[in-house]
């Protein structure tokens, strides 16, 4: 369910990659040293066959990478977990790369906790934006922009390119920037996860893989086109560029924005971008709610405290505010549990635009936090008929169901969202929660189970099974399905994994896995 067990663990995708990149004569770090030991450089050639991108790393490769990188960014715990930012984020890069793919590039967009203004692609099609880049846009445009960059770096393949690039360099150098890319994320620390973000962007940093500057302008020249076809203006990359442009430091000691270090922006670039989306019909668009409330959301939590949330939005008088504006106060007020104050003003917006989704999502939560329950349920099944499965929608209606002890009804909701739309790990452990509050306590435990998996624990993975195995009163049904998860999980195991599995048995690995 959810998502086939991949072999996701950190020392396995280390394992894993080496073994690809060997066979395009390339290894990660921690296998350099005994490839160079047990052959010369001289020995090894690449394969001649296929296109130079494939012959390095082909798109499966890539994902694999990916997926590796993106199990230590979630383990940092610096991944946004707000459903509206998230959903928001997804909707605008899968708007944008649908006019660049092919339909053979899967897309996962997603947004880091750092005030930093940067964006990154990965490998695999894993797009990340930090919340300060979000920030630091003026409008959805510029955002757009930013977003079609970094989708045009992964369809153009500049990853792979650029290790074919440097071909020529010695197995070891070359060894070493792959294992930038795979180990910097390992450590699962802030700035080790920065320093692999860099090499998959292309810092032009000696032994690392950086972009090369026909790859910047290609990637400019790709998502220009995108942005214009997508219904964006095609001005919104530029724009940015020259905002970014302003914030060059004066001197070298300075430290420059991280955009700046991975996406080194020139007049003369800026000019090439204003040339091109001047080919394109110019968009006279209105941001769109959805963009001024995730950056209202963003900046909100960006204040230490709920009282300096609370000032930033009361400095300006309500009358003259905007919708966002004052969605941005209510959103205060709910941080500083002023629901009161917070549910007036989502009854205002409400009453204006009911095709907000934020908005019914916001007086149902303050209406429950007033103990309002039955007004708050009444506001949340509105909007559920209004926007069936919609993601934020239902997950905020699921967890407080699961508060007002309706677990049941949230197992049952959540599992029908997440039986539709692809959940993040975090989403299938609110299911688990809501199954093992609602007495499926098997069920719960296969969530559980499922939420290991997909955060790289093979063996915590059957772990869970095996304590849902163990559940009294376990229908025939749900045994076969278990014991057939559990055969499939142990076909990406490795010999290792399999004795660890041995050693520690059913109740070893129940104990290790205790919620």
């Amino acid at each position: 369910m959810y998502a086939s067990p991949k072999n996701y663990q950190r020392r396995e995708s280390l394992i894993l990659i080496a073994s690809f990149l060997r066979k395009a004569c390339y290894a990660v770090a921690l296998t350099a040293l005994v490839v160079v030991s047990g052959a010369g450089a001289d020995e090894i050639r690449l394969p001649d066959m296929g296109s130079p991108a494939d012959a390095v790393l082909n798109k499966t490769e890539e994902a694999r990478i990916g997926r590796a990188i993106m199990q230590q960014i979630r383990a940092s715990g610096q991944l946004v977990e707000d459903p509206l930012i998230n959903e928001y984020i997804s909707e605008i890069g899968h708007r944008i790369a649908a006019q660049t793919n092919d339909g053979e590039q899967n897309f996962t967009f997603f947004v880091v906790e750092d005030p930093n203004i940067n964006a990154f692609a990965l490998p695999g099609g894993y797009i990340g934006v930090h919340t300060g880049l979000i920030d630091a846009t003026r409008n959805e445009d510029e955002l757009a922009g930013v977003l079609g960059h970094e989708i045009a770096h992964v369809t153009q393949r500049h990853i792979a390119r650029a290790i074919h690039a440097n071909s020529r360099q010695s197995i070891l150098t070359t060894a070493l920037m792959l294992g930038a890319i795979v180990l910097g994320a390992s450590s699962g620390s802030a700035d080790a996860t920065q320093a692999a973000i860099a090499v998959a962007q292309g810092t032009a940093v000696q032994q690392q893989i950086n972009f090369t500057r026909s790859n910047e302008y290609e990637a400019d020249r790709i998502g220009i086109a995108a942005l214009a076809d997508a219904g964006y203006d095609p001005h919104g990359m530029a724009t940015f560029f020259e905002v970014m442009s302003r914030l060059q430091p004066a001197t070298p000691e300075m430290r420059a924005p991280e955009f700046l270090r991975t996406h080194p922006v020139t007049s003369a670039r800026i000019a090439e971008a204003r040339s091109r989306a001047r080919e394109y019909p110019r968009s006279l668009s209105d941001d769109s709610v959805s963009y001024g409330i995730s950056r209202a959301r963003i900046l909100v939590e960006r204040f230490e405290t709920a009282a300096e949330a609370v000032a930033y939005y009361e400095a300006r008088d309500y009358d003259n505010q905007t919708d966002i504006e004052r969605y941005g106060r209510a959103a205060a007020y709910q941080r500083a549990g002023r629901h009161v104050e917070a549910m007036r003003i989502f009854e205002e917006l409400l009453a204006r635009d009911q095709g907000v989704i934020a908005y019914h999502i916001g007086l149902g939560q303050t209406q429950f936090s007033l103990e309002m329950l039955d007004r708050g349920t009444d506001t949340f099944e509105r909007a559920v008929e209004l926007f069936p499965r919609n993601v934020p929608l239902v997950i905020h209606y699921g967890e407080w169901l699961i508060q007002l002890g309706l677990a049941e009804k949230a197992h049952d909701m959540l599992l029908d969202l997440m039986n539709n739309v692809p959940p993040t790990p975090e989403q299938v452990r609110l299911l688990a929660r809501a199954a093992n509050d609602a007495g499926e306590i098997a069920e719960a435990y296969y969530y559980l189970s499922e939420y290991r998996l997909m955060t790289g624990d093979l063996i915590g993975g059957i772990g869970f099974l095996r304590q849902a195995l163990a559940v009294p009163d376990l229908e025939e049904i749900q045994r076969i399905r278990f014991e057939a998860r559990i055969d499939f999980i142990r076909e990406f195991m490795t010999e290792e994994q399999l004795k660890q599995m041995q050693r520690s048995g059913p109740a070893g690995i129940a104990a290790r896995n205790g919620r």
